[in-house]
């Protein structure tokens, strides 16, 4: 018998697939199914959880070839980013060169793996010919109004004289040389990503039911709409005006002190010329740098008085102005009406800083206990609220919107969490934003025409200021508009901009003239199945899906949601811990598939947990799946001869047991692939129809009915199997005598016939009494059996409020369930 040789059977199964072109989706084909995985960032070497998420979705499409469809499965390179820049520092290597090479050792080790891409569709964003089409939909985002630019603040190393990205901050000091980072503000371009808030949350009800509903609900927060009101707080000494957003208009009464989030661009003014200025402007650099930093999420409260005032335009009463780090200039207008006896984080704030309590809600059915112990956040009946006491909540909350709007201080708002979509990169590996700056016409956009802007290789890599800045040949150029000089812009997009919409592109990735054909686009997409971490549930997913409602508004698709079905795989783990080299528990892919080779891998990858779950790696486990694989393999060698002939089954005594167990396989893998997407139990399936092979084939091969049958099972497994370990199923296919690749040969339907089970009754007795009968399946689960028993109706009435002591089932014969 052949021996299970996987390294030579898994080299020779990935080269004829590249030759033959195996997995090449062709436009315009029949029916379609467009697979897709999030492209990874090429870091250099694939991890365990990429080995997850694209053997997932390899399950898939194999499935999906093998029932007849076009297949669309690519892959390609989200390559920009700060890595690779932070290599040309350390290293001195430039960006192109070290993202390329990782490329090719990443694109090497996923072939390894016998994944289904379509190689001839492999996109890479830091090609010139693919972020061409980020600065076009740019200049049409500048065009329509969307793009725009305005102060905000980042993080700044004054000694490398240059911006930091979140994850180069370390222990609030610079990454590279250690000095305490400050807080500038710097001119930056925003997407106006808030216009389309109301349609993000619309879009949801489109998407219930095909996304988890933990992203869903974290998308909404995140969004974060709420209807209220904004309200004017006239300044004290200052001819300004403090705008509050509330939805609680209703407290109006209580607002004891109004306080500002450190970031609120009020600030300055109201400090300068104070005593405290200095103190007060340096404290609010502190708590904006920890708010950037701190890992808490609900820091300790802490404020600071500016010594003014506010009047409160209903009581007219004069409160005073906090600025604390409660409030955040993200949500609303970074002012916030404080109201500590119905707000439980501003009660907190009063109690600690000695401010005023005032009760202004109480209870319809009652009052409230005083001193109050917690804040009373329940809406309810106003008291000492001038001609709003006695009002119900929402009755005083419209009249007082109405009096606001009448008198000019205030109106009906509806507010966001989500703010507008900041892209300024200060740094060099990104999509340079095609605008240039000339001193006679302003801020002028790159006709498109001349696009793409393409990255310098004059830059200097020192870790200090923007590599651009360096470049005098990019920098330094002709204003479009007068032919005058101008500067170019030297930020950089955020590189969740490539990611926004690059499974158009791969619908048609070699379109010169626009990002793709409208027909092609609208022949893939959307992808039938979106697969990967749950870590992008918020901005990733948020911003493909803001993209393809503004890419449907450009008029070049038809369709609005991105990714109508989302399957978010879990973590690859160990020993309960997320893997990482400071804890020595790396499992390395390279290794697992040049010892176990990749058709054991993928089995035990796709075989111990379902894919939303964590997957706990075992070397156990890993060990296990290869000697299944082992044993798969020698069951087909054993029965070659049988699979070479032609011998065809019947529904004689000695095949019918067999027959019964391989349909009744063929449905339950199908739905568990194509269903419910859960891997796992459909190779549980598997490993039972292997046992119940292994125990029966001497039987069957002893008579010609029952060679007949084992002959219909083993082909029967190998196609069902191929999906999971497409290198065996391939060898054995080719072994068996047949034509072609089982990877593109039809999957085995099943005979409704073969799916009825033999039928009996068996009594249910409680407590030693025959309370019932019920009618269930000779070989069907306990589980189930006792599923449908507890909702009998006679026996639901016996069981109704007591508690099921023992629940026994004696197979064929009686249910017994005792009860107290």
């Amino acid at each position: 018998m052949k021996e299970y040789d996987f390294k030579s059977i898994e080299k020779k199964w990935q080269d004829r697939w590249e030759k033959a072109r195996s997995f090449h989706a062709e436009d315009f084909k029949g029916k379609k199914y467009y697979v897709l995985e999030m492209f990874p960032y090429p870091s250099g070497r694939l991890h365990m959880g990429h080995v997850r998420n694209y053997s997932i979705g390899d399950v898939v499409a194999r499935f999906m070839w093998k029932k007849g469809y076009n297949v669309l499965h690519p892959i390609g390179w989200d390559a920009l980013g700060l890595p690779a820049e932070n290599a040309a520092i350390q290293h001195g290597i430039e960006p192109k060169k070290w993202t390329y090479d990782n490329i090719a050792h990443m694109r090497k080790q996923l072939k390894s793996l016998g994944i289904t891409y379509d190689w001839d569709r492999e996109i890479a964003t830091c090609d010139p010919m693919y972020y061409k089409w980020n600065q076009w939909f740019f200049l049409k985002m500048y065009q329509l109004g969307l793009a725009y630019r305005k102060e905000e603040w980042v993080n700044w190393c004054p000694k490398c004289n240059t911006v930091l990205a979140n994850e180069q901050v370390k222990e609030g000091k610079c990454w590279r040389c250690g000095t305490p980072v400050e807080q500038r503000k710097l001119k930056q371009w925003f997407l106006k990503i808030r216009d389309y808030a109301d349609e993000l949350l619309e879009g949801h009800k489109e998407l219930e039911g095909k996304w988890p509903e933990r992203v869903l609900v974290m998308q909404k927060n995140w969004i974060g709409r709420s209807e209220g009101a904004e309200i004017d707080f006239p300044v004290v000494g200052l001819e300004k005006k403090i705008r509050v957003f509330t939805t609680r208009l209703d407290t109006i009464y209580g607002a004891t002190y109004l306080v500002l989030s450190s970031e609120h661009p009020f600030v300055e003014d109201l400090v300068r010329g104070t005593p405290k200025e200095e103190e007060i402007l340096k404290w609010c650099q502190e708590k904006i740098k920890e708010k950037r930093f701190s890992r808490e999420e609900e820091p300790e409260k802490e404020g600071i008085f500016t010594g003014r005032y506010a009047i409160n335009p209903f009581s007219r009463e004069q409160i005073p102005i906090w600025i604390a780090n409660y409030v955040l200039m993200e949500y609303g207008t970074g002012a916030v009406m404080a109201v500590p006896a119905h707000d439980q984080r501003d009660f907190e704030f009063a109690r600690k800083y000695n401010l005023p309590i005032k009760v202004v809600i109480v209870p319809e059915d009652g009052d409230i206990e005083l001193p109050l112990k917690q804040a009373y956040e329940e809406k309810g009946i106003l008291i000492n609220s001038a001609g709003f006491t006695g009002l119900r909540s929402e009755e005083a909350i419209k009249r007082m919107i109405a009096l606001a709007e009448d008198r000019q201080f205030g109106n009906k708002a509806v507010n966001y969490r989500i703010r507008d979509w900041g892209i300024s990169r200060q740094r060099y590996w990104g999509t340079p934003i095609p605008i240039v700056y000339c001193e006679k016409c302003g801020v002028v956009p790159v006709p498109e025409e001349k696009l793409p802007v393409t990255l310098p290789k004059d830059v200097k890599f020192t870790g200090e200021g923007n590599p651009l800045e360096t470049s005098e040949t990019f920098v330094n150029t002709t204003c479009p508009k007068c032919g005058g000089h101008a500067r170019r812009e030297t930020d950089t997009m955020d590189t969740f901009f490539d990611s926004s919409w690059y499974y158009l592109r791969y619908t048609d990735p070699e379109n010169l003239s626009s990002p793709f054909d409208r027909q092609k686009a609208e022949y893939w997409a959307p992808p039938d199945i979106y697969i990967g971490g749950v870590e992008h549930a918020i901005l990733h997913l948020i911003y493909a899906r803001f993209f393809t409602k503004f890419i449907r508004d450009l008029k070049l698709i038809g369709f609005s949601e991105p990714f109508p079905r989302l399957l978010t795989q879990g973590m690859v783990i160990k020993d309960g811990k997320k893997m990482s080299k400071s804890l020595g528990n790396i499992v390395e892919p390279d290794e697992m598939i040049e010892k176990y080779g990749a058709d054991a891998v993928r089995l035990f990858i796709l075989f111990a947990a379902p894919p939303e779950r964590d997957l706990d790696w075992s070397d156990a486990g890993i060990e296990g799946a290869y000697r299944f694989v082992k044993k798969i393999w020698s069951l087909f060698q054993r029965n070659l001869d049988l699979m070479q002939q032609d011998l065809k089954p019947d529904l004689s005594p000695e095949a019918i047991q067999i027959r019964k167990i391989t349909h009744r396989t063929i449905k339950k893998v199908t739905e568990e692939i194509h269903d419910r997407m859960h891997f796992n139990t459909a190779i549980a399936a598997l490993m039972e129809f292997y046992n119940a092979l292994n125990e029966n084939e001497e039987r069957l091969r002893s008579t010609a009915s029952g060679r007949g049958a084992l002959r219909e099972a083993l082909f029967a497994m190998l196609h069902l199997i191929s999906p999971f370990t497409p290198h065996l199923a391939e060898e054995i296919w080719e072994e068996a005598g047949k034509e072609g690749f089982i990877s593109r040969a039809p999957w085995p339907s099943y005979d409704e016939k073969l799916l009825e089970e033999e039928r009996i009754t068996v009594v249910v007795q409680i407590n030693g009494k025959v309370r019932d009968r019920v009618e269930v399946g000779k070989d069907e689960p306990e589980e189930s059996i006792k599923e449908r028993v507890l909702s009998l109706e006679r026996v639901k009435k016996f069981i109704e409020g007591k508690k099921i002591v023992k629940f026994i089932y004696v197979p064929g014969k009686i249910v017994s369930i005792h009860i107290k």
